[in-house]
């Protein structure tokens, strides 16, 4: 399979989604120059303290989550495949003084641009969807860990992303096929009306799957996590809590919307 089509559509996608987000109210870009953190509450739990860390942020569009580890202290650097996501990412980063290095790249490429360890390295939501080798992806994570560093990833269940019209009818596939899930996309998640419409290809990231990558390249798992609510209103049919976290409404039986992984590097 050559993948390049596929990552050049997408590329081409989140060039364009970057303009739309960064003027959402779902992104928020005033708070965030005016002191909003962006992380969640079990991510600072499950990562702990990064003071005087350095962190790699994988997918990290335009750089939001990770100026936010750079405000509690770490040393951070961030890696996106979409040129104007890292531009406006720089440019943020510029403006606030926060000491961020931002590097445009696709992940599979960033062996021969970057030759360092790190005592972090970060990824969340929304991020594996886009790759279509999660074997070699947790290879190149392993490869920037540190011996003894930490790798943490928060995504949305794969379960929830069966479901399209509503949670009574599967309408993607759980497992990974041969090749991606092609759809035209209309709009965008931060601006549903958003006038812009474009293929996408991603691919299913059932959670043994990323697991047993993680394992094949010698980490360690400290802790795996599944989570009954979303930090995305993903159905119609959702209720907020005070925190901002989406849930089922009226769900008897929930399902997992989230999940989380902490791991180590030996």
């Amino acid at each position: 399979m050559d993948a390049n089509k596929f990552y050049r559509s997408n590329q081409e996608l989140w060039d364009r989604w970057t303009e739309i987000n960064a003027r959402s109210a779902e992104y928020d870009v005033d708070g965030f120059k005016a002191g909003r953190m962006t992380l969640k509450p079990f991510e600072l739990e499950e990562v702990g303290d990064v003071r005087g860390k350095s962190l790699l942020h994988l997918q990290c569009h335009f750089g939001l989550d990770t100026m936010s580890w750079a405000r509690l202290g770490a040393r951070a650097t961030g890696v996106d495949f979409s040129a104007r996501a890292i531009e406006l990412a720089g440019r943020l980063n510029s403006e606030l003084g926060l000491g961020v290095r931002f590097i445009k790249a696709n992940i599979f490429d960033l062996p021969g641009l970057l030759d360092e360890q790190f005592d972090i390295v970060y990824t969340s939501f929304g991020v594996l969807c886009w790759l279509h080798d999660h074997a070699r992806w947790a290879s190149i994570v392993a490869r920037c860990l540190r011996p003894g560093g930490l790798f943490y990833l928060a995504e949305f269940h794969p379960f929830m992303l069966q479901f399209d019209t509503g949670y009574h009818k599967v309408d993607y596939p759980y497992f990974k096929q041969a090749e991606p899930v092609e759809e035209v996309c209309q709009g965008v998640y931060s601006d549903p009306g958003a006038d812009i419409s474009h293929v996408t290809y991603e691919w299913p990231h059932p959670p043994s799957e990323i697991i047993t990558a993680l394992l094949g390249q010698g980490l360690a798992i400290e802790r795996f996590r599944e989570y009954p609510f979303s930090i995305w209103k993903y159905f119609d049919d959702m209720r907020q809590d005070s925190q901002g976290y989406w849930w089922l409404n009226g769900a008897a039986n929930p399902i997992p919307l989230m999940f989380s992984i902490r791991a180590r590097k030996g």
